[in-house]
């Protein structure tokens, strides 16, 4: 009896001690590797190789992809898609001096010393977040027919994501048009750039012309512009989308007087996931799987 009092009291004074502990956090959550796998990473700025265990890869990307205030599931969501697609670059580039550039080419990767300044005192807090939806979901990835999946993602859909072979080359299985109804949220959904005539022509280096003739030749499916002619001259979306700085290929041309007005929806090629449409759903209460299996279809999430 005075062992079973002796216990309860230890108890009583312990599990505070544990909850304290685990939800109040002054210090950085550390990651213990003992076995792992090595991305090696290409700084671009530096002309440098860092070799980077894959889960801190992951951290650095997740930081470096997705705002910091997002929802932790949204974060998850994007840490699992992330390790995939850095998964798919290593088997990729076995052979080359690196896996993946820390740019847009690949994925935007940060590292620590860049965390600590962007993110000054907020660093422990944001860090610590970050690390959460990465052990949480540590080592999974998205597998379609036992294969790991490209998972492609991108900022802002306008509505609806794209099938895969209507922005690159390949029809993908797992990589089509889905609806994406939360995507209004994002603060890029919509944009206007206003252009005079002359600037107009000379960016996509047409000829001056007082009249405007505007033809779009090719659609996606869903309404992004693939061919477009311009005074009877052919341009693909992507050329226009490149020259004119637009978020997206889903835009509308309007001249008024002088100026020529364009009407811009989504950000980003739009195949695969929406950030925004992640962020949509988790503030709803989807799970990060329900995100990955709705942006992503037909797959599993499997862990190494």
């Amino acid at each position: 009896m005075i062992k079973k009092i002796l216990l309860f009291s230890s108890l009583i004074i312990f599990i505070p001690f544990i909850v304290v502990t685990l939800f109040i956090r002054d210090d950085e959550i550390t990651f213990n590797f003992s076995q792992n796998s090595v991305v090696r990473v290409f700084d671009e700025e530096s002309n440098t190789i860092s070799y980077v265990p894959i889960e801190e890869y992951v951290v650095g990307v997740v930081a470096g992809e997705m705002p910091i205030e997002f929802e932790l599931e949204a974060l998850k969501a994007q840490a699992v898609a992330a390790r995939s697609y850095v998964m798919i670059q290593m088997e990729r580039n076995i052979k080359k001096d690196y896996d993946v550039v820390d740019t847009v080419m690949n994925q935007v990767y940060l590292d620590k010393e860049y965390l600590i300044t962007a993110w000054k005192n907020s660093y422990t807090e944001n860090i610590n977040k970050v690390k959460t939806a990465v052990l949480e979901t540590k080592g999974e990835y998205i597998s379609y027919n036992d294969k790991v999946a490209e998972a492609l993602f991108f900022s802002t859909s306008p509505g609806v994501t794209e099938n895969s072979e209507d922005v690159f080359t390949n029809k993908v299985a797992y990589l089509r048009s889905v609806e994406s109804i939360w995507d209004e949220i994002s603060p890029v959904y919509t944009s206007n750039t206003t252009y005079t005539l002359k600037e107009f022509y000379n960016l996509l280096n047409l000829d001056y012309n007082e009249e405007l003739n505007i033809e779009i030749t090719n659609k996606t499916s869903t309404g992004r512009v693939k061919k477009i002619k311009i005074n009877g001259k052919e341009l693909t979306g992507s050329y226009v989308c490149s020259k004119l700085e637009l978020r997206s290929t889903f835009f509308e041309i309007i001249k008024e007087d002088n100026k020529i007005i364009i009407k811009n929806k989504g950000y980003g090629h739009g195949v695969g996931m929406s950030q925004y449409g992640a962020q949509g759903m988790a503030k709803a209460g989807y799970t990060y799987q329900d995100i990955l299996k709705h942006y992503y279809t037909g797959i599993e999430i499997k862990k190494f």
